[in-house]
C-alpha cells in the first residue's frame, strides 16, 4: 500500500468534505469509495469533524457547513512548515484569507485561503496529524487539480506562496495541461477552465480518488443518487471521470494505469 506518514512541505496532503448532511454523505462515499467514517471523538472541540479510513487508515474528512450559504464542496489542503508565514505569503501574493491560521487541537495548525483566481484551499502544519496515511491506492486520493480561467495569475501566486514550478503539456483538443512540480516531483495539476464550465462555476481545486473499475464507479455513483459531469474517457495516466456526490460537490475518480 502507498502509506504515507509525512509530507513535504509544498505537497498537498488532505481533502475534506464541507456537507449539509454528514450521515447522507457518509453513506454516499462509504458505498462509492469502501470508506468507514467513525463517530468523532471531542465533538464539542471538533465540531463534527469525522475523518474517514480504508483499510484502517485516514484517507479523508467530513464536516458540517460551517456558514449559512456555504456550497457542499471537497477542499484541498497543502502541507506547510509555518502556517502564520504561509499566510503572510497568501496576502502578499494578493491572495485572500478566509480562515486565519489556527490550532487545531494537537493535530496542527491549518487556516483557509482563496487564491487571485477565486479558487479556495488550505494549508496544514502537522502537529501529531501528517494529513493522508493512504494514497494512490483504490478508495483514496491520487491528485489534486486547480481548474482556472487564469492559469498565468494562478502560476505566479503558487510560485510565490509553495516556491512551486510547473511543466505546460499540450493535450491536443483537451487544450494545455499544467503539472505543478515540486523539485523533479508533480504535486498536482491546473486547467484553463474557460469556456469549458459555466460562467457561475468559480475557480476551484478538484479532489480524485483512485478507483478500480472508473466505469463501475460511475454507475454506482449515479444509484446511489450522485451526477457525472465528465467521462468518464481515458487519459495517458488512466480512465477518469469527475462526479457529483448527492447534495452537488464535485469530485473525481480515477483508475491508474500501471504506468501511471
Amino acid at each position: 500500500m502507498s502509506e504515507r506518514t509525512s509530507y513535504a512541505p509544498g505537497t498537498p496532503n488532505w481533502v475534506d468534505l464541507g456537507s449539509p448532511d454528514i450521515e447522507a454523505s457518509i453513506e454516499f462515499y462509504a458505498a462509492l469509495l469502501g470508506w468507514e467514517v467513525p463517530a468523532s471523538e471531542n465533538v464539542e472541540q471538533t465540531g463534527g469533524y469525522r475523518r474517514a479510513t480504508k483499510s484502517g487508515v485516514d484517507v479523508a474528512g467530513m464536516m458540517p457547513l460551517m456558514q449559512e450559504g456555504q456550497p457542499p464542496a471537497w477542499t484541498t489542503y497543502v502541507s506547510v512548515a509555518d502556517a502564520d508565514a504561509t499566510a503572510a505569503a497568501v496576502k502578499e501574493a494578493g491572495g485572500n484569507v478566509l480562515a486565519e491560521p489556527m490550532d487545531v487541537m494537537d493535530l496542527g495548525r491549518m487556516a483557509i485561503f482563496a487564491d487571485p483566481t477565486g479558487a479556495v484551499f488550505g494549508i496544514w502544519q502537522p502537529g501529531t496529524f501528517p494529513g493522508a496515511g493512504l494514497v494512490n491506492e483504490s478508495g483514496s486520493l491520487s491528485w489534486n487539480e486547480l481548474g482556472t480561467r487564469d492559469p498565468g495569475a494562478a502560476k505566479a501566486f503558487y510560485a510565490k506562496v509553495f516556491g512551486w514550478d510547473f511543466a505546460d503539456n499540450d493535450m491536443g483538443e483537451m487544450g494545455i495541461y499544467t503539472e505543478w512540480k515540486l523539485g523533479e516531483g508533480s504535486v498536482g495539476g491546473m486547467m484553463d477552465v474557460s469556456g469549458r464550465l459555466p460562467d457561475e462555476i468559480p475557480a476551484h481545486w478538484m479532489a480524485y480518488f483512485a478507483v478500480d473499475d472508473a466505469d463501475a464507479t460511475v454507475e454506482l455513483a449515479k444509484q446511489r443518487g450522485g451526477g457525472v459531469a465528465f467521462g468518464p474517457i481515458d487519459i495517458p495516466v488512466g480512465r477518469f471521470a469527475i462526479l457529483t456526490d448527492p447534495h452537488g460537490a464535485a469530485f473525481a475518480v480515477i483508475a491508474l494505469s500501471e504506468a501511471a
